[in-house]
């Protein structure tokens, strides 16, 4: 064997120790300086700094700060106003300056009971900012869950990728040292080096992937993208059992959309109300007082004149016909009634097929999840014994990569159905309304 070509192996293996050497001193420096994130501390930081929360939350407070008597109509306005008059004439060179001032009140004491109905809808609005504020918060938990998740499940995708290189990487220096002793041919070598080279470049681009998965988890989360975490929730699934009745009632009950739009319903039977609002006559009150002050300068001299005029006034008026305006818009507003009517059966109706669905799904992957524990330990064992008929020669290095590969994608499956598992299983809370309850 070419001596010069030994020394070129040794080197290379030398150089990649010394490159993962380094490599692991430096997460484990990092790891030293990153902050616990728990699931629950990432739930929290995201109802803190969520962009959707945040905006969120103003909606509602836009709406408390529009649900007040005032807005509806129930109390007076009063008003100012002061108006200087000014002219002259050229005739007899008289000139005229007058100043206005009053202060008035407005009030409309009865007009077909709308303040309180106005005052209903702007509660059910606030109701409904709410509602939307609570979607909010359970999507934002549904994707802070599978984002966090989805982290772990990176991360353990990069161990299984760890441990596959580092049987790459035992073959080959196994490999090497055979070489080195004259009963292994270069083929051989080149062949492990390949493996072992083609199994790096897939953890590193895993690497890739978990950097990306935290910089996500970050966004939601509002933090930097440079922030790094030691994710201290464990990889696992819940495997509850589920009882269909159960997650139907809670479902129709607790959904917050469902609710959200039963409170849009209402809002449409208060609109109809208003509308018909309009049949009854409009009592108003008006009441002030009117300061004026009147200087005349003329030819024969000045005078000045001051009148100081309390008044008080009540109206009643009534529109006897509007073209059938009035009409036209109650028979609007039962409309768009029904329409919401049909809206809500029709949220009903998908929602309970989306239960449907996701109950079935949920159970499915239980059970995959356990064949998928299964496949894992029989690849385990599989690997363990390929490894050593591979050094007594019994099996050639075909045989142990595609037993390696095996090896790779049961690890890989197993993985995916945990995260598959807890995606079932947030998607279920979600539906029944169960991350508010948690939250509250």
């Amino acid at each position: 064997m070419n001596k010069t070509y030994v020394m070129k192996m040794n080197r290379l293996r030398l150089s990649l120790k010394l490159v993962f050497l380094t490599s692991f001193l430096s997460l484990a420096s990092a790891s030293i300086a990153q902050e616990s994130l728990s699931l629950s501390d990432a739930l929290e930081k995201a109802l803190e700094n969520n962009y959707g929360i945040i905006i969120s939350k103003s909606d509602v407070e836009i709406a408390e700060i529009n649900n007040t008597w005032g807005n509806a109509g129930r109390y007076p306005t009063i008003g100012f106003d002061v108006t200087s008059l000014n002219s002259e004439e050229l005739i007899d060179n008289t000139t005229t300056n007058r100043i206005l001032g009053g202060v008035g009140l407005n009030w409309t004491i009865f007009n077909g009971f709308k303040v309180n109905i106005t005052k209903d809808k702007l509660e059910k609005l606030e109701e409904i900012a709410k509602g939307g504020y609570g979607v909010t918060v359970e999507n934002m938990i549904q994707d802070v869950v599978m984002a966090y998740y989805n982290t772990l499940l990176q991360k353990e995708r990069l161990e299984v990728l760890r441990e596959v290189m580092k049987l790459s990487e035992d073959r080959y220096d196994y490999e090497q040292t055979k070489l080195e002793l004259g009963s292994s041919l270069t083929y051989d070598v080149l062949l492990a080096k390949n493996i072992f080279l083609d199994d790096k470049a897939s953890f590193l681009n895993q690497e890739v992937v978990v950097r990306n998965a935290v910089r996500n988890l970050n966004f939601l989360l509002g933090e930097q993208p440079t922030v790094l975490w030691n994710f201290t929730d464990e990889f696992s699934s819940d495997t509850t059992e589920f009882i269909l009745g159960d997650l139907m009632d809670k479902m129709m009950t607790n959904n917050q959309t469902l609710k959200n739009q039963y409170t849009n319903l209402l809002l449409q039977q208060d609109e109809i109300k208003y509308q018909k609002g309009s049949y009854y006559p409009k009592v108003s009150l008006s009441a002030g007082i009117d300061n004026s002050y009147l200087w005349i300068n003329s030819g024969s001299g000045e005078t000045y004149t001051e009148t100081l005029t309390p008044y008080g006034n009540v109206t009643i008026s009534y529109d006897i016909y509007q073209g059938g305006n009035r009409q036209s818009a109650v028979e609007i507003a039962k409309i768009n009634e029904q329409i919401t009517q049909i809206e809500t059966e029709e949220i009903k109706h998908s929602l309970t097929n989306q239960l449907y669905n996701e109950f079935e799904t949920y159970n499915l992957r239980k059970v995959l999840l356990n064949v998928a524990n299964e496949s894992l330990e029989a690849a385990k064992l599989n690997l363990q014994i390929a490894e050593e008929r591979f050094k007594t020669g019994a099996i050639n290095s075909f045989n142990y990569r595609d037993i390696q590969l095996y090896y790779l994608n049961s690890s890989i499956n197993q993985l995916q159905s945990i995260y598959n598992l807890i995606y079932s299983n947030t998607t279920l809370t979600r539906l029944t309304g169960g991350f508010l309850e948690q939250n509250e």
